[in-house]
């Protein structure tokens, strides 16, 4: 899907040529037609082979039957270390215990923060726990008057609350994913930092559109701080101005009480149940999983790696911007494994929004939250009491 689907076909006839007797056949589709695509795919039993699911999309395959468990072979395959992949993107992929794909590109979230602008506040070095970060953000505030910020949080974006709530010990669902557990006293903590960043004027209360976009105003000094992926390294090295170059960088996100957990995103390489081909489809998850070849991807599209040993080659070890996401993945956590969580996570968003305008308090917010949630869940909650009858 999308651009890696233009650059793997550059992988494959390396593929081929070192698995003679294999030829790969390469759709190509775009991200935002890709999901209901494969679903219309599966009811048609017509899956690819092969093909690369969003993270957060492997629950709902398995659930439906969709995808073949990779466990026994992945234990016939002493060549495939799994050690070497981030615990929490490696985790993404097994549900109750079974591997439903191979990780293959990662992507989780953190800041990237102005050096100069916090300098110019008095803030010597990047925060790494929350009272750190609250006492930086009202510095920067101080610093920068009434029209500048401290951090830009579009209300259009899920992903920075989110990654606070994934911080707590408190799960986000509770029973085994049937109900949701946003008045937990963790959720309700991240909800409330949230909240403040905006009550303070630390954040301003606008999505991204309502921006010209977040490159040039990073630059203009509109905000020191924005969370988010790693292709944005790139984005802002070709649209920052040179000048800038020195005075921007990444960190860890922080935590409650030091460097803090993320969420574990990126694409996850599956197999059909229903492939014809299962051995040749195993020996291409195998040869794009891998180490070699996972360096090389990131080189042409600027991916990260899921494994830690590609990090050693000199375009990631080299890479000043990239070190933080590095040390982040090491605490990268997945989302809850259950077939709603896209729905689930589309509610966050909407919900956390009317607390941001005022319209509903911590506590509403989070009652609020349980209660669409639970909603969502009750298909699951009935399939899941019907299957446990006698």
């Amino acid at each position: 899907m999308g651009y890696e689907g233009e650059v793997v076909a550059q992988l494959l006839p390396e593929f081929e040529r070192t698995h003679p007797g294999i030829h790969v056949e390469l759709q190509q589709q775009p991200w935002t037609a890709a999901h209901e695509k494969l679903l219309t795919a599966f009811a048609g039993d017509a899956l690819p082979d092969v093909c690369g699911l969003g993270n957060t999309w492997v629950p709902e395959f398995a659930a439906l039957g969709a995808l073949q468990p990779l466990n026994a072979r992945i234990a016939a395959t002493p060549m495939l270390d799994v050690g070497d992949y981030f615990p929490g993107i490696w985790d993404t992929g097994v549900i109750d215990g079974e591997a439903y794909g191979l990780p293959w590109y990662s992507e989780t979230r953190l800041p990237y923060y102005r050096r100069d602008l916090l300098a110019k506040a008095g803030v010597t070095a990047p925060p790494r726990n929350w009272a750190e970060w609250r006492r930086a953000m009202a510095a920067i505030k101080r610093e920068a008057g009434p029209n500048r910020y401290a951090i830009l949080l579009p209300l259009n974006e899920f992903e920075p609350l989110l990654n606070l709530a994934i911080q707590q010990s408190d799960p986000l669902l509770r029973n085994g994913g049937r109900y949701g557990n946003f008045r937990s006293a963790g959720f309700k903590r991240a909800l409330s930092f949230y909240k403040e960043m905006f009550d303070k004027q630390w954040a301003p209360k606008v999505t991204n559109n309502q921006i010209s976009n977040v490159w040039d105003e990073f630059g203009h000094g509109l905000f020191a701080f924005y969370i988010n992926g790693p292709w944005n390294i790139a984005e802002f090295k070709q649209r920052l101005p040179k000048e800038l170059a020195s005075a921007w960088m990444t960190m860890p996100l922080p935590g409650p009480a030091g460097p803090g957990a993320s969420v574990a995103g990126g694409v996850t390489l599956v197999m059909s149940k229903h492939s014809k081909h299962r051995a040749a489809a195993w020996q291409l998850l195998e040869f794009l999983s891998s180490a070699p070849i996972q360096t090389r991807f990131h080189g042409l599209t600027g991916d990260l790696p899921s494994r830690r040993s590609p990090w050693s080659s000199p375009a990631l070890a080299n890479d000043p911007y990239a070190q933080a996401y590095r040390d982040q993945l090491e605490r990268a956590k997945p989302t809850p494994k259950v077939p709603e969580w896209e729905r689930i996570a589309g509610e966050i968003l909407l919900v956390a929004e009317q607390m941001v305008h005022g319209e509903l308090d911590v506590d509403g917010a989070a009652a609020e939250l349980d209660r669409r949630t639970d909603l969502i869940l009750a298909k699951r909650r009935w399939m899941l009491d019907q299957a446990a009858r006698p």
